[in-house]
C-alpha cells in the first residue's frame, strides 16, 4: 500500500477583538465575510495595508483597478469579488503577495465599525507524482485537519468520484465511474482520504480533493492535486522472458542450421531417431 500524504497548513480563525486571524494556502480562494446586509448599512468599504481595495455604496459597488490597488505589481488583478448582498469580499486564487491586514469599514447611520483580518498565505509545492505495480492500494491522505462543516470533493480527470459532506459520504455508481472503479473506492469520513484497492493502469491519471470550509468570519474553497501513475509490472516481465525465450531459441535454430549446412559439405549422413534404433538393435541381433 501506498500513501501520497500532503502537508497543508491547517486554516486556523481566531477573533482577538476586533481581528481574524487567517492562514490559508497558494491557490486557494478566501471569502472574508462581513457579517451584515447592505440594505441595512450605508456603506462599506474594504482595504489592504492602508490602500482602499473595494467599496460598496448603496447599491453601487467598486473595486479598484490594478494602478489604484498597487501600482505596478498587478497584485488584485481579476482576483477580487464583491458580495453585492453582504459586501464580503473573495480574494480568488491567492498566493504569498496577498499576505497582509485587510480592514473592513462599516459606515452606517447607526455607528461606524472596523475589523481587521490578518491574512497568512503558504506556498505550496507541485503535487507530489506517485507510481505503483498493478494490484497494489494507494491512499490519498489530504494532511489537514477535518471540520465538521467541511464538503471534501474527490475528481478523478473532472469526473466527481466521491464526495464527504459533515458525517455523509457518498461513492460514485458504477455508471457514474465507467465501472473503472467498481468495488475499489474506499473513503474514510474522519480524514477525508481516498482509496484505491487493486489498482489497474486505466487507474492512472489526476485526482483532484476539493475542499469548501466556512466558519462565520471567512470561508475558503482549497483544490489540491494527486498523480497516480500505476505500471503493469508483472505482464512487462512475462514480455521480457517471453522475448528472453525467443532469443535463445532463435540462436539455438541458427547454430544447428550452420552445423547441419556444415556436415552435409563434408558428406555426413544424418539418420533419424527410428533408423538409429533399428540399426542398433540389428547389431545386437547379430
Amino acid at each position: 500500500s501506498t500513501h501520497l500524504a500532503f502537508k497543508f497548513l491547517v486554516c486556523v480563525s481566531g477573533v482577538y477583538g476586533d481581528r481574524v486571524s487567517v492562514s490559508v494556502m497558494e491557490g486557494d480562494s478566501v471569502t472574508l465575510h462581513t457579517g451584515v446586509q447592505t440594505n441595512q448599512q450605508e456603506d462599506i468599504k474594504w482595504y489592504f495595508s492602508g490602500t482602499r481595495i473595494a467599496q460598496i455604496s448603496g447599491e453601487l459597488s467598486d473595486i479598484c483597478t490594478d494602478v489604484q490597488c498597487n501600482v505596478g505589481t498587478e497584485r488584485f488583478r481579476d482576483r477580487l469579488q464583491l458580495d453585492n448582498q453582504t459586501g464580503s469580499l473573495t480574494i480568488m486564487n491567492i498566493n504569498t503577495t496577498h499576505s497582509g491586514l485587510y480592514k473592513l469599514v462599516v459606515l452606517s447611520s447607526s455607528g461606524d465599525s472596523e475589523m481587521i483580518f490578518g491574512v497568512s498565505v503558504t506556498g505550496v509545492s507541485a503535487a507530489e507524482q506517485d507510481e505503483m505495480k498493478e494490484g497494489e492500494s494507494v491512499t490519498l491522505d489530504p494532511g489537514v485537519t477535518k471540520h465538521p462543516n467541511d464538503v471534501m470533493t474527490w475528481f478523478f480527470n473532472d469526473i466527481l468520484i466521491a464526495e464527504i459532506t459533515g458525517d455523509q459520504s457518498k461513492i460514485c455508481t458504477d455508471d457514474e465511474c465507467d465501472e473503472r472503479f467498481r468495488g475499489k473506492l474506499k473513503l474514510d469520513n474522519q480524514t477525508g482520504s481516498l482509496t484505491i484497492t487493486n489498482t489497474r493502469t486505466t487507474d492512472s491519471g489526476l485526482y483532484k480533493l476539493q475542499i469548501n470550509s466556512s466558519s462565520s468570519s471567512f470561508s475558503f474553497r482549497r483544490v489540491k492535486s494527486f498523480s497516480v501513475s500505476v505500471t503493469a509490472g508483472i505482464c512487462i516481465a512475462v514480455v521480457v522472458l517471453l522475448v528472453a525465450a525467443a532469443v535463445t531459441a532463435a540462436v539455438v535454430y541458427c547454430r544447428r542450421r550452420r552445423y547441419r549446412q556444415a556436415a552435409q559439405n563434408v558428406g555426413i549422413t544424418y539418420c533419424s531417431f527410428n533408423q538409429i534404433y533399428e540399426s542398433c538393435c540389428a547389431l545386437k541381433n547379430l
